[in-house]
This record gives structure tokens, C-alpha cells and sequence, in this order.
């Protein structure tokens, strides 16, 4: 009898999707990526929609591209992971009656603003623990209350955009607690939608339904399914979620050891025990979801990361790409000095509805240059971490020893010692870049009986960890750190 030892895992990523296919020890069998971007909501001018139905086929294409290159025989289950709070309202057949609204959409900015005609944010943030972003789900929910009540009305369920996905491979109208976690409408503490929370801006606790787990089976591959995404039907369909609490379980980390998943967004978070969603973790810009396993949460903030770079590249270093592009910034920024001569940057570049600036260079002269330029908005991420570490080591009471840092950002060997320099703490890198990947994979592994449980999955990988320490630079560092606190206020 052929082993059943691989995991499919549909990743959807804001700028890329892919498919991966990936076997119990962490090692990647095949995989395919191909572009991704929103569309303009054709029911709502200015308004940006993730299209479904075109997430779907390229989705559908990669996979056909990868089932190809395996023995399908030996698959043991599939599961989707994309970014959080989106989703749509649907039928009873999951038909979409209006398109995913993407978290790139200002619509709702004025609604985060308003918020508070509905519930105080402290009594939604100290229940939920979710940041008051404008993009969270509670936002695009009172929109559609307040501009599209016919919507709600008519829907049977809301479904989560790796719900969508689930339902595209299974038919199943299934949400997982980790998404539940970042709607910003969830009672955290008891890992279920808050009563409170959703009869103030008078939801139905049904409209979700019944709430899975990572890991659980909620179906399997119908025949339509296979037609077009080339996955054998019958192959059992399993739940994960949420990309960044499986970027953290599957980076390998314990309890309060912090994890920066750098990507288009960084995120620094750390698994706790417990949380606290007061005044104070509000003033810090905390957010606190639920980690994949259930009883434990992750304490983290959030900021625009890669997603500022590739503007920046786009801008200064128009003539390169690919490989090219990376390795000529970086060797370029390793001549500059620290403090990149006076150059400083605050590097919020994406408005969330609730930054007072947006981005913010300062110190320009005629002869700065694009390298000086580059090291300054590496060094400005790198403080951002710094700034946002030490919420995090306040939050939860604990002092950090290392950070792992995973994701498309890690493979920046400038960046990964500025980030130690910044923090004086050593950078832990791991063999398994696509641990997003590989933590969803362990809750398909799980769920199919290889293994008993995902942290015994997990136990299994060699992580082979290598250390970036930090230099001889740190009176250097703890000065431009406070320069930048001083140039941010």
C-alpha cells in the first residue's frame, strides 16, 4: 500500500499565489507561484475586490502543475492558508452575492473611525484583542449594514477567504477559529465569536456557523474539483487558516520566543499563555489572535514591511529585477556607513486610517544616494523591530533571547544583521523558508493519522538553525534608535 506522506497546501498570498507540495519531513516534492493583485470592486468605485473566481484558476493551474510532478497516490490531504479578515457572504451552494472586499480597500477607514457609535474600541479591543486596523472584518461587516443590508439578508453563511477556497475543493461551508481570530469580533478568551461584540452592530452569531479547528476534516476533493485543479477526488480536505500563526507554529517556535514573519507584512509575534487587551497594549499597537493550537494566543504587531521595499525598488532601481535587483541593493547598501549619512526614515508608507503620517524621509541633500537611501529604510524596519520587540517582551512579561525570523525578508543577509545590530540580540534563521507552509502542512499530517498530534509532526523537522549575532556596533545602534523614537514623534 503506497504511503501517504504528502501534504497539498493552496497558499494565497497578496502578491503571489502557490501551490506546494511538501512531505512529512518538511521538504518540498514540487511547487508552482504565480502572480497576485486586486481588482477594482465593479459595485463600488475606488473600492479594491480580491476575484475569486480568478484566485481560483490560478490556484487551480498551479496545482495541476505540481500534481504532475508527484506520485498523487501518496497524498494525504490538502488544506488553503491566505492572509486574514477577508471573506464574503454567500448561499447555501457558497455562491458568492457580493465580491471579497481586500483588505487593500479604504472604504471602511471612516468606519474604524466611527466605531464607537456601536461599542467603546476598549471594551472591543479588550474582548477581542484585535488592533483597531481599518481592514478588520467588523468594519466590512458594518459597512455592508450600512450601504448593503440586502446582502447580509439574503446570505446563509460568511466564510473566511480560505473558507471560499475549502468550499471550491469540497463543497463544505466551514470556518476556522484562526481566521475567527483576526475578525476583530471574536472573544478570544473563549475562543468563540463574541455575544457582546456582534449584538452591538447586530450580527447573528449563525451567519459563521459552527467553528472548526486547524487540523479537523471538513471534506474531500469533489470530482468537479479534481477536473480542474488535477488533486484525485476523494482526497481528504483539511482545515488550517490563517498564514501567520502557521508561519509561527511551523518556524518551530516554543512559548515567548518572538518570530518576525517578514513579508509583505512584518509580523512580530510570540505564543503565550495568556493575553491582556488594555489601554496600554492599545497605546503599543498590540494585536493579540488565536495560535493555531487552541488554549494559546499570539501577541503581536503588525507593519508594512516588504511591501514598502518593492515601492522603493521599483522607484530607485527601475532598470534591474530578479536576483539582480536584490543582490546590487544590498552590496550597495553594505559600503554605506551606519546612519546611512544623516538620512532617516519612518517607514509607514501604507495609511491605515489610523498613522498620522504615511511615510516620512528626512536628511536628503544632493549627493545622497540611492544605496544611503536603501540602508535607511532597512535601518528604519529594523528599529520598527526593536520598537515593536520590546511591546511585546512588556506585553507578556518575558525578556527574549533570540529572534526566528522567517519569510521572504530573512533571506536578506543585510537586513537579518541590521535586525541583530538594532536589537543586540542573535537572528535565528531556519533551513524551511516556507514555514507557512510547513505549519499547515503538520495540521493535514495530523488530521490524516500520520501523525498523532501537529506538534508531534513538528518534532520531526530538522530545523538546522543558523545565528546572525550581532556586531561590535551597539552604542552605535542604541543611539540612532533613540535619533529614530525622537524623529518619529
Amino acid at each position: 500500500m503506497t504511503q501517504k506522506d504528502i501534504a497539498i497546501v493552496f497558499d494565497c498570498g497578496a502578491t503571489n499565489v502557490r501551490v506546494i507540495a511538501m512531505d512529512k519531513s518538511g521538504q518540498i516534492l514540487a511547487t508552482h507561484a504565480m502572480s497576485n493583485e486586486t481588482d477594482e470592486d465593479p459595485h463600488f468605485q475606488g473600492g479594491r475586490i480580491w476575484d475569486l473566481e480568478k484566485l481560483w484558476l490560478k490556484l487551480c493551474k498551479a496545482s495541476k502543475i505540481v500534481a504532475e510532478s508527484i506520485d498523487t497516490e501518496r497524498i494525504a490531504g490538502i488544506t488553503v492558508t491566505t492572509f486574514g479578515v477577508d471573506g464574503a457572504f454567500v448561499d447555501e451552494k457558497g455562491e458568492l452575492l457580493y465580491p471579497v472586499i481586500s483588505w487593500q480597500c479604504q472604504r471602511t477607514t471612516p468606519i474604524m473611525d466611527n466605531i464607537e457609535k456601536y461599542i467603546p474600541l476598549k471594551n472591543i479591543y479588550k474582548i477581542s484583542g484585535v488592533y483597531p486596523y481599518a481592514f478588520n472584518t467588523i468594519n466590512k461587516f458594518i459597512w455592508f449594514k450600512e450601504n448593503r443590508p440586502e446582502i447580509i439578508e439574503q446570505s446563509h453563511r460568511f466564510l473566511f477567504i480560505p473558507s471560499l477556497l475549502i468550499n471550491k475543493l469540497s463543497g463544505a461551508l466551514q470556518n476556522d477559529a484562526t481566521m475567527m481570530g483576526t475578525a476583530m469580533m471574536a472573544d478570544l478568551g473563549k475562543r468563540e465569536f463574541s455575544k457582546q461584540i456582534l449584538s452591538a452592530i447586530g450580527v447573528d452569531k449563525d451567519i459563521f456557523g459552527p467553528i472548526a479547528e486547524p487540523g479537523d476534516q471538513v471534506g474531500e476533493i469533489t470530482k468537479e474539483a479534481f477536473d480542474i485543479s488535477g488533486i484525485p477526488a476523494g482526497t481528504p480536505v483539511f482545515l488550517s487558516g490563517h498564514d501567520t500563526q502557521f508561519a509561527i507554529f511551523g518556524s518551530g517556535a516554543q512559548l515567548n520566543q518572538p518570530v518576525l514573519s517578514s513579508g509583505t507584512w512584518e509580523i512580530l509575534m510570540s505564543r503565550s499563555k495568556s493575553f491582556t487587551a488594555s489601554n496600554t497594549e492599545l497605546g503599543n499597537n498590540l494585536t493579540t489572535e488565536l495560535d493555531a493550537v487552541a488554549g494559546l494566543y499570539n501577541i503581536g504587531q503588525n507593519w508594512l514591511s516588504s511591501g514598502v521595499m518593492e515601492w522603493f525598488s521599483k522607484n530607485f532601481y527601475s532598470e534591474l529585477s530578479g536576483d539582480d535587483l536584490y543582490e546590487t541593493m544590498i552590496k550597495e547598501a553594505e559600503l554605506e556607513m551606519p546612519g546611512a549619512q544623516g538620512v532617516m526614515v519612518d517607514s509607514a508608507f501604507y495609511d491605515d486610517g489610523t498613522s498620522v503620517n504615511s511615510g516620512t524621509i528626512t536628511g536628503l541633500t544632493i549627493s545622497t544616494r540611492r544605496s544611503q537611501l536603501y540602508r535607511a529604510f532597512l535601518e528604519s524596519l529594523s528599529f520598527r523591530l526593536r520598537e515593536g520587540l520590546e511591546a511585546l517582551e512588556t506585553a507578556g512579561n518575558f525578556k527574549a533571547e533570540r529572534i526566528i525570523c522567517v519569510g521572504g525578508g530573512s533571506k536578506n543577509r543585510l537586513w537579518n544583521q541590521l535586525r541583530a545590530d538594532v536589537c543586540n540580540l542573535p537572528i535565528q534563521l531556519i533551513d524551511q523558508k516556507e514555514t507557512t507552509v510547513l505549519g499547515a502542512s503538520m495540521f493535514v499530517f495530523a488530521g490524516a493519522g500520520v501523525y498523532k498530534t501537529a506538534n508531534f509532526a513538528r518534532q520531526k523537522i530538522n530545523y538546522n538553525p543558523q545565528v546572525v549575532n550581532p556586531s561590535s556596533n551597539k552604542q552605535v545602534y542604541d543611539q540612532l534608535y533613540k535619533n529614530y523614537i525622537k524623529f518619529k514623534k
